[in-house]
């Protein structure tokens, strides 16, 4: 055993010229549920508790896209999802179009726990909801007004956005571009996915992913976040959550490929972080956090940065955006 290990994201693909106060705001978030996790974690936390406890921490927080802050659908409207997994049996829980339910990953804990599926949505998932006497809030308690503007700004360009601002000529860099969705720049400033991975002290992985999806997504949009393989996976050798294009991650399993390779190739886990998001992602761009059940911590994206921190009992800590 290699002790614990906590890594936590706040989405992939920055801006290069996002403001220095954004930057420290986005750092000092992550310093503060890295600080959580760390303690819980000290204090002999299952690390299933843990990932849930972060991941609800951020989602109450407007700053990130999920929970508080998530990205509006065309109809101005929320929906999110999340998922969670135990490595111990793979266990696993995800949710997919919530309204109203102020913390989507505990709603997706309790699917694991408390009912016999691994996924429920929609409707199906606030009728369990009231079930279980989760805490519910309007709709209106998600939208943002920064969220609103975004959305007049997605909507006027005719396109879906995802990831932080990619600054297009004309915005100050003469840079084009280097993201198309829909045959056009995603030029236009959404923020993205959580999650948090953890190792705890008796070597148990686990993973939780949460998210409000795409800026302007069509109603009914599942992204990678709650698929178990895609956004997240955990299992007796590692846990990982990712970020970035939800669609070039559900079509290369990416969560599960980072295990597979570990398990069949005989990798570690960074080289195989490394591996997966050279060889898995064709031409999609996203990132991801893993940590492995030897007290590993490791990381890896394709494209300009990934909101991220991560800490072993050894005393190593960062947190970082860029390279």
């Amino acid at each position: 055993m290699g002790g614990w290990a906590i890594a936590v994201h706040g989405g992939a693909g920055v801006d290069p010229n996002l403001p220095a106060e954004r930057q420290e705001q986005a750092k000092q978030l992550l310093t503060r549920v890295l600080n959580l996790g760390i303690d819980a974690l000290k204090s002999g936390v299952s690390g299933i508790d843990v990932v849930e406890l972060v991941v609800c921490e951020l989602e109450s927080d407007p700053l990130f896209n999920s929970g508080r802050g998530s990205a509006l659908t065309e109809n101005g409207t929320v929906e999110m999802e999340a998922s969670i997994m135990d490595g111990t049996g793979r266990r696993c829980g995800a949710v997919s179009g919530l309204t109203t339910v102020k913390n989507p990953v505990s709603l997706a804990r309790l699917v694991m726990d408390k009912s016999p599926h691994s996924y429920l949505a929609f409707s199906g998932a606030e009728k369990f909801a009231k079930e279980m006497g989760v805490e519910t809030v309007d709709n209106e308690y998600f939208i943002t007004q920064d969220n609103v503007e975004m959305l007049k700004l997605a909507k006027e360009a005719n396109s879906i956005v995802f990831d932080y601002r990619i600054p297009t000529v004309g915005c100050g860099t003469g840079v084009q571009s280097p993201l198309h969705m829909n045959g056009l720049p995603i030029s236009i400033y959404a923020p993205e996915t959580v999650g948090c991975v953890v190792v705890d002290s008796q070597g148990q992985c686990a993973a939780a992913t949460s998210t409000g999806g795409l800026l302007n997504k069509r109603t009914g949009r599942i992204g990678d976040s709650p698929l178990i393989g895609a956004g997240t996976y955990a299992c007796d050798i590692c846990a990982v959550s990712c970020t970035g294009e939800g669609e070039a991650i559900i079509r290369g399993t990416l969560a599960r490929e980072v295990g597979a390779v570990m398990e069949y190739k005989g990798l570690g886990l960074q080289d195989a972080v490394d591996f997966v998001i050279k060889e898995r992602l064709d031409e999609g761009k996203a990132g991801l956090i893993a940590v492995s059940n030897t007290g590993e911590v490791g990381y890896g994206f394709n494209c300009v940065g990934m909101f991220r921190g991560c800490a072993t009992e050894s005393g190593f800590m960062e947190v970082g955006i860029w390279e």
